[in-house]
């Protein structure tokens, strides 16, 4: 089958990388993922206003209880000079100091469940969004994805976006509102020391911008490199079987090892250069506190300050640095969850599949004629691959379609059911445009068995009863026995009930492939479409589904997808394509008659059989 081509590939990873393998990508718009995320907080209501206004007053609190205690000191300091403690002043101011403490701490918490609750309802929003806009996506940006990189948007990076979000948000907040009101206390205190110790704000932010811009490519790398790690995996878990039959393991661990490689170098950059702000935090703070102790105790000797006063200053001064030290690395863990969030702002702003109409519909009781009207398709517009097609399939008949790999076989079935969009022409089903009906009412009506057997985790009769909702267990049956599981489905331990997977080790390729085509029965479809369908089953039981799908497609427009051209005599009409193009049309006999494309075909699968018999057909 022919495949649109991937939008990035392994080596796109190696691309970006610097010397030394360090990454040089960056966020592409940090300012305005930020933005998005904080649109989609706002969207969780009141709670999004209260937070803010809890962590206020909770800051608020915290910043006056220095100045409390300060008093506390004072008073203490007096009563010595006095001679007498003054044990009921003293004990007001800290129970007082004890209260607002206690109060801050209250909202703090409060604060905290809100933010939560904030943070995992637009999370919870984000997955539900992510899920309803693959279900919008087109089949060919799913198939230009690596899957495993896929999943990793849509579970690692949500992931770290809600942990960076519950991290960093309040944090930064109180952290911010903290800054603020410590500054305000100190100018009330001192204007002198103020100054000194806002001298830390200017050089606190250029080695956070200085470590930010550094790290920043680093998270992003991060999070690309687990996206590639992740689909190397599932690539490999997938197709476990064929990497030891054909004994490649080596390979796939190197691949696995340069990958991990690629991700420990930029996890290890991007967390050692987030790593160097808190110390470098912490430097500065104990500069400042040593500036703030010689000149806060000249400021005490000449009596331009108390005790108490300094002390509550020293407290603030330390306030004042931890704030920064805590923004400085809060900004960092942001950039992760940044870095996740553009990657998942980017599935969600990916191109989706034209909107259904829903100016028409088909009949109620549809008679399956379906047109193809000068079909033109391509999945890369620089190669074309289906030009100027036409062909009318007639109720009721069976259409076989036969070529090499690559002709377009599946392509033109796929285009039946809407999974791509035309480049050109029309596609009638009983004369009605199939781009004017709505997917799922155009799909209702089609029956598909693929080559590649799909299972979900559930019983059989679950399996089954996938093809039409609200299926009694008379119909399941009945469909189980025209594609004839019910001839091995009793010798499971729990018949019908056994389960099974996509990965099911308890069933047999060919029988997961009759249960695909009971799920295909009993979904009753006007138009069957079989690509490959009985390539996994042995020759005794394909010809029973054979004689099972005759009466099938009896009263149903059918195409079939074979390179078994044994299991095709019987078709209505057999087109063979190459490049897109019908090249022959017409019977079996017919076409074996015309000595063309169909015979050659069937001369190079049935070269033993024609030697023996000395005649073909």
């Amino acid at each position: 089958m022919n495949r649109p081509p991937h939008y990035q590939s392994r080596a796109g990873f190696g691309s970006r990388m610097g010397t030394a393998g360090m990454p040089t990508e960056q966020l592409r718009d940090f300012g305005g993922t930020v933005r998005r995320l904080v649109a989609r907080m706002r969207r969780t209501g009141p709670a999004f206003v209260v937070v803010p206004a809890l962590a206020v007053a909770s800051v608020t609190l915290n910043v006056i209880g220095p100045r409390i205690l300060g008093r506390a000191t004072d008073t203490i300091v007096d009563s010595f000079r006095r001679g007498r403690l003054d044990t009921t002043r003293l004990s007001r101011i800290v129970l007082l100091a004890v209260a607002v403490y206690a109060t801050s701490a209250v909202l703090a918490w409060l604060q905290a469940y809100l933010l939560a609750g904030v943070v995992h309802r637009t999370m919870y929003g984000l997955r539900a969004e992510v899920e309803t806009k693959i279900n919008r996506l087109p089949l060919g940006y799913v198939d230009g994805q690596a899957r495993g990189d896929l999943l990793s948007r849509v579970t690692n990076d949500i992931d770290n976006i809600a942990q960076s979000m519950q991290q960093t948000l309040s944090q930064l907040l109180l952290s911010a509102l903290m800054l603020v009101g410590v500054l305000g206390m100190m100018l009330s205190i001192s204007v002198l020391l103020a100054v000194i110790t806002a001298v830390v704000i200017p050089l606190s932010l250029v080695i956070t911008k200085q470590v930010a811009k550094r790290s920043q490519g680093r998270f992003v790398a991060q999070w690309r490199h687990t996206g590639a790690l992740n689909g190397q995996i599932e690539e490999a878990f997938t197709g476990h079987t064929v990497v030891k039959v054909f004994g490649r393991q080596r390979e796939v661990e190197a691949r696995f090892a340069e990958e991990n490689d690629r991700l420990y170098h930029a996890s290890f950059w991007a967390q050692f250069l987030a790593g160097t702000i808190q110390p470098a935090m912490m430097f500065l703070g104990n500069l400042n506190f040593v500036a703030i102790a010689v000149v806060g105790g000249l400021q005490v000797t000449s009596r331009a300050m108390t005790i108490g006063d300094v002390q509550a200053f020293i407290q603030y001064s330390r306030q004042f640095t931890q704030p920064l030290t805590q923004m400085a690395a809060m900004v960092n863990i942001a950039q992760s969850g940044v870095a996740s969030a553009e990657r998942v702002f980017e599935l969600l702003d990916a191109t989706e599949q034209r909107p259904d109409a829903a100016d028409a519909v088909l009949a109620d009781e549809p008679r399956g004629r379906v047109e193809f009207d000068h079909v033109s398709f391509s999945y890369d517009p620089s190669r074309p691959l289906i030009t100027d097609l036409s062909l009318v399939a007639e109720p009721g008949r069976t259409v076989a379609i036969v070529g090499h790999t690559g002709a377009g076989k599946t392509t033109l079935v796929n285009l039946i059911m809407r999974f791509y969009e035309l480049d050109g022409g029309t596609i009638r089903v009983d004369g009605v445009d199939i781009t004017q009906v709505p997917r799922h009412v155009l799909r209702s009506h089609i029956g598909m068995v693929l080559q590649d057997t799909w299972l979900f985790s559930g019983t059989i009769r679950e399996n089954i009863a996938y093809g039409r909702a609200g299926a009694s267990e008379a119909e399941i049956l009945e469909a189980s026995r025209a594609a004839y599981v019910d001839r091995f489905v009793h010798a499971l331990p729990h018949g019908y009930d056994t389960h099974v997977d996509a990965e099911s080790g308890a069933l047999s390729a060919g029988e997961r492939q009759l249960i695909t085509i009971a799920r295909a029965f009993l979904s009753d479809p006007t138009i069957l479409i079989l690509d490959e369908a009985t390539s996994s089953v042995d020759t005794r039981t394909e010809v029973l589904i054979q004689r099972a799908m005759a009466n099938l497609r009896s009263t149903r427009t059918s195409f079939i997808i074979a390179h078994r051209l044994s299991t095709i005599r019987d078709a209505d009409v057999i087109l063979v394509m190459d490049a897109g193009t019908i090249v022959e049309q017409g019977s079996h006999r017919a076409l074996l008659a015309r000595r063309g494309a169909y015979f050659e075909l069937y001369n190079a699968q049935f070269a033993a059989a024609v030697e023996e018999t000395g005649a073909v057909g």
